[in-house]
């Protein structure tokens, strides 16, 4: 596992010593295999696409698949420069929002937790350099460990290297917890835009023209911590440069009904999608589980515990 570790390391750090514009240049190159000849995960982008917006024409739908796959290699390059990028650079092609507003706002609410929503928008890699802009809070993001050790320490390190903890999602409740009794403001990023397992399925909201399932993990920690919600409002200004709003959702997440932090947070990343699709990732199997066939799986599950 070293060997492979330090091998795609040390060659993806020389690669990343290029300038970006040259890593474009290679961007603009693998467009075409990638969407003519590979035809990476087409169908499911296509169908994605044309069941996410049925309003939409044929044409339309085929342009914002391939400003989707140029962006997706944009999103490749971008991230494989992390393993060089400085601290200044990355202060120039990430920026944030409201960061001020929201110290502001936790300390005079004696909050000790904040949970931040977003999504598989824009270039969510970069997002992990928010830990630079709030130097006296304590940064975190959830993430789901990768199958291949060596690859997933590759991206623990690129995640972690803006002083922000990474933290496996089978360890979530428990890290924050401990976190929550030390001193100081905790805030903790949660991408939850991916579809939970069977298992982890008990609420659907409308997304996209939809039945979707979303994780409701930060929903009801929030609740427990009586933890400050947020929404990062992520959009691309230009070629590799990004712009963040952190967006109040509630101060209070225990007034909120069962399932409704999670609906606000369907509502408010779907509105995002909608101004630009493109930044979105279509190539993820979203859809694959359906509401229809849950039902059918609880219908039998209590049949069978009869």
């Amino acid at each position: 596992m070293k060997l492979i570790y330090y091998s795609v390391f040390f060659l993806w750090y020389l690669l990343s010593l290029l300038p970006l514009r040259m890593l474009y240049a290679v961007s603009d190159l693998l467009y075409y295999p990638l969407y003519y000849i590979i035809r990476y995960r087409r169908r499911i982008v296509r169908r994605n696409l044309e069941t996410s917006f049925p309003e939409r024409t044929a044409e339309e739908i085929r342009q914002t698949e391939r400003e989707f796959y140029h962006f997706f290699g944009d999103y490749v390059m971008e991230t494989l420069k992390l393993f060089s990028m400085s601290r200044r650079q990355m202060h120039r092609r990430m920026t944030f929002e409201g960061v001020a507003t929201l110290s502001d706002d936790l300390k005079k609410a004696g909050k000790k937790t904040c949970f931040v929503y977003l999504g598989h928008y824009c270039n969510w890699e970069y997002v992990a350099s928010l830990a630079d802009w709030v130097p006296d809070i304590r940064c975190a993001q959830i993430y789901h460990p990768l199958y291949n050790p060596a690859f997933d320490r590759l991206f623990l390190r690129l995640r972690s290297q803006f002083g922000g903890e990474c933290i496996p999602m089978k360890e979530t409740l428990r890290r924050l917890l401990a976190l929550s009794r030390e001193e100081g403001i905790t805030m903790v990023g949660f991408i939850a835009d991916q579809a939970p397992k069977w298992e982890a399925m008990d609420h659907w909201t409308t997304f996209l023209h939809h039945d979707t399932s979303f994780f409701m993990g930060l929903e009801r920690i929030a609740r427990k911590l009586d933890a400050a919600v947020y929404y990062l409002d992520i959009r691309r200004t230009r070629r590799g440069y990004y712009h963040a709003e952190l967006k109040p959702v509630t101060l209070s997440p225990r007034d909120w009904p069962e399932g409704a932090l999670t609906d606000e947070y369907a509502r408010l990343l779907e509105a995002r999608i909608r101004q630009e699709p493109a930044y979105w990732l279509w190539s993820h199997n979203r859809w694959k589980r359906t509401k229809e066939e849950w039902e059918q799986r609880r219908k039998l599950s209590k049949e069978t515990a009869v």
